[in-house]
């Protein structure tokens, strides 16, 4: 079986979202399942011990050329994501996947044109994106 494209996921978001159709219940339940990530990343150093967070100051400067920041740049994190872990955390982005293409449907929004838009908008900017 193939991967379904975006449309394709998209469609089938709008037939299964049989609750929470009202704009703000959508845009809560996204809330809620962008915080199960959260909290399933967190859970995967706070009680399996899989990865570790060793967060420091990263040690950019202004003058700073950006491939040198880009090379100096630290996750913090540690360690790799054991099997349970690692299947937590896809289910709940997938949850977060689900209510994010939800709010598509909500405001009649292309799942497909938001990732274009961005994807365009990455390789204009470059590392000036985020910035």
């Amino acid at each position: 079986m193939s991967a379904p494209t975006l449309q394709q996921f998209q469609s089938q978001v709008s037939e299964l979202l049989l609750r929470h159709r009202s704009l703000l219940d959508v845009v809560t339940k996204y809330s809620q399942s962008n915080a199960s990530v959260n909290r399933a990343v967190a859970k995967s150093i706070t009680e399996c011990g899989c990865i570790e967070l060793t967060a420091r100051h990263q040690g950019f400067s202004a003058d700073m050329e950006l491939d040198q920041a880009n090379r100096q740049s630290k996750s913090h994190m540690e360690g790799h994501l054991c099997e349970h872990c690692r299947d937590a955390i896809r289910g709940e982005m997938g949850k977060n996947l689900f209510y994010m293409t939800a709010l598509c449907n909500a405001l009649d929004i292309n799942l497909q044109e938001v990732v274009n838009k961005e994807a365009e908008k990455c390789s204009t900017l470059g590392w000036f994106n985020l910035t």
